[in-house]
């Protein structure tokens, strides 16, 4: 449970090389600069799969081994993927914003099949430091998980038709992290979530609290957050599993 948001928190690593203000400021002048080369919406023809997030979902991006990307390789079809490191769910710079660091704004009513999304981790770690995050949490996803921002954005998505698979953050494998004071937080967080699925026709949360065997270091990088190549290899191909699952029922 300890890395719980130790994944959920995988945005974390882009923060601390220059501290969170420093971060979004430079995020955004910076992404005045992407706005005009914003990719353009998918059309009918494009990937039925879109990936969002923060940076659990875009690591390994460069080398092709993201989340995303094993994804793609385990279907054998293109995954588009907008997931941005330091992303949050609630975000307030709105250039910035607007480019992907608020995840909600990542979807614009493209036309898909799926839509995987993995966040929260940043809110809850950087936003309030785990503590005090009630508010913060709650404004995300209530305790009964049927308002707030996310919840907000999984309808958003089903009325274009398309179904939603909510992807939960690895747990520290009792090795310490530095966001293990997180755990009770990020269970708390991926309780509500359970919730919203229950609620929620055509949307599943995929739970990788119980991935990491007890002292195995292997599915996580060096810093103890991000996960390593075998970590991203074995969530994208559960990721397809859910997918391929509720394909062939449909």
């Amino acid at each position: 449970m300890t890395s719980l948001l130790k994944a959920l928190f995988l945005s974390l690593c882009a923060v601390i090389a220059g501290g969170e203000a420093g971060f979004a400021a430079g995020n955004e002048i910076a992404s005045r600069a992407a706005l005009a080369n914003e990719t353009p919406q998918i059309e009918g023809n494009g990937p039925r799969i879109l990936a969002l997030g923060d940076s659990m979902m875009a690591w390994h991006l460069v080398s092709k081994s993201s989340i995303a990307d094993v994804l793609s390789q385990s279907l054998g079809e293109p995954v588009e993927n907008r997931a941005m490191g330091g992303a949050r769910i609630l975000y307030g710079l709105p250039i910035s914003g607007a480019i992907g660091m608020n995840i909600t704004k990542q979807y614009r009513g493209d036309a898909v099949d799926w839509v995987v999304i993995n966040g929260g981790g940043n809110d809850l770690w950087l936003g309030c430091g785990c503590g005090a995050c009630e508010r913060k949490m709650s404004r995300m996803i209530s305790q009964q998980g049927t308002t707030g921002a996310i919840p907000d954005l999984a309808r958003e998505i089903r009325k274009s038709g398309a179904r939603v698979i909510y992807l939960g953050y690895l747990r520290s494998p009792g090795v310490e992290s530095v966001i293990d004071s997180c755990r009770e937080l990020g269970d708390a967080f991926e309780a509500r979530l359970t919730q919203m699925v229950r609620a929620m026709d055509g949307v599943y949360f995929l739970d990788v609290s119980e991935l990491v065997p007890e002292g195995d270091r292997s599915f996580h990088g060096a810093d103890m957050i991000h996960p390593s190549k075998k970590g991203s290899r074995v969530i994208g191909q559960k990721l397809a599993d859910v997918i391929r699952q509720v394909d062939d029922t449909r």
